[in-house]
Formats: C-alpha cells, structure tokens, sequence
C-alpha cells in the first residue's frame, strides 16, 4: 500500500495560524506531561535528599557540644535523616559550621564546600558562625559565615539548644521538598 498524503484545508480567515484550538492544545500536553512525568520524578529525587543527608561539619566553638547532643541517643539525628558524619567530602551534601570563622580558616572552609557535590545545602549554627559572635569586633574574625558561603539556614544562640538544631534539620528538609531538581 502507498501511503498518500492527506491535505488539510485552511480556514481562508485564520491568515497563516493555527488559531487558538491548537495553542490551548499545547498547552494542556504540557501541563499533562509536566504532572505525569516531571513531578513524579521531581518528588522522589527530593524524597532520596530529605532522608540521607550526610554532613559534614566545622567544629571550632562550644556549639559542637550542642552538635554532639543532637547525635546521641537522646535527640538521635537519624530519625530525621540526618547521617552520621561521614569522612569524605565529596560524599557529603550538608555542611554545619558551628563556631567562630577565622579569615584564616575562611579559605580552607570554602576548599570544603567546593569539594562537595550539588546539590550541597549550608547550615550556620551559633551566634559567632552568624554575626562574629562575642568576637565580633576582632580584626580577624569573619562578621558571619554569610559573606563566604550561601547560608540555606540559621540557628541563633549562644550555644542554641540541640531542640533548635533539630528545628533546624526540618526547615532544611521543608526547603528540600519545595525546591526542584538542581
């Protein structure tokens, strides 16, 4: 059989388009494949990012006493995601600094975040990783972590409480669920 070739008569009004019809089609098609396909797929890369996070943290100030409640049997971290911190870099997607940034530690804390893969979340724990802290006023202290790298959450206080910590971990994993794929 030869396949012959179907002519489509024009609307000698619509002046070369295809009128609205068609556009509305497109439209709908897009937003059919966009709910059938993308958000699907969307949803469970975000759902694999809430639950396994992996951290790794900067330890400078009192704050990591807080760090190392939130990780104890007490508060337990892991019913929230949370991994235990893990010893590569380049595995790791959370980065919490917790105490005061030097400028001479400055350099070295951001050779870590550009190590980790996308997509890499940042957490500032403490009055002295937010503001500088009580040494705010020092000529080698950084006035916030802000000012070197892309802050997704703070945690206030002077140490703040691990409740606070945790409260924390679910803002960020509530940013996660809301954010699209990187």
């Amino acid at each position: 059989m030869v396949a012959q070739e179907v002519q489509v008569k024009k609307d000698p009004y619509s002046k070369g388009r295809d009128g609205p019809g068609l556009s509305i089609l497109v439209g709908k098609a897009r937003e059919v494949i966009q709910q059938a396909i993308a958000d699907p797929i969307t949803y469970l890369a975000n759902w694999g990012r809430l639950y396994s996070l992996w951290p790794v943290h900067l330890e400078t100030a009192c704050c990591s006493i807080e760090w190392g409640a939130v990780s104890g049997p007490r508060f337990d971290a892991e019913r929230y995601g949370i991994l235990e911190a893990f010893g590569s870099l380049r595995q790791c997607d959370l980065i919490v600094v917790h105490g005061t940034v030097t400028r001479k530690m400055a350099p070295r804390l951001r050779w870590i975040y550009d190590q980790m893969p996308e997509p890499k979340w940042v957490i500032a724990m403490g009055a002295c990783a937010i503001t500088g802290g009580v040494y705010f006023d020092s000529y080698n202290v950084l006035p916030g972590i802000d000012q070197l790298l892309p802050v997704d959450v703070y945690v206030p206080g002077c140490p703040p409480r691990p409740e606070e910590l945790i409260d924390a971990f679910l803002l960020l994993q509530d940013k996660i669920r809301k954010s699209g794929i990187r």
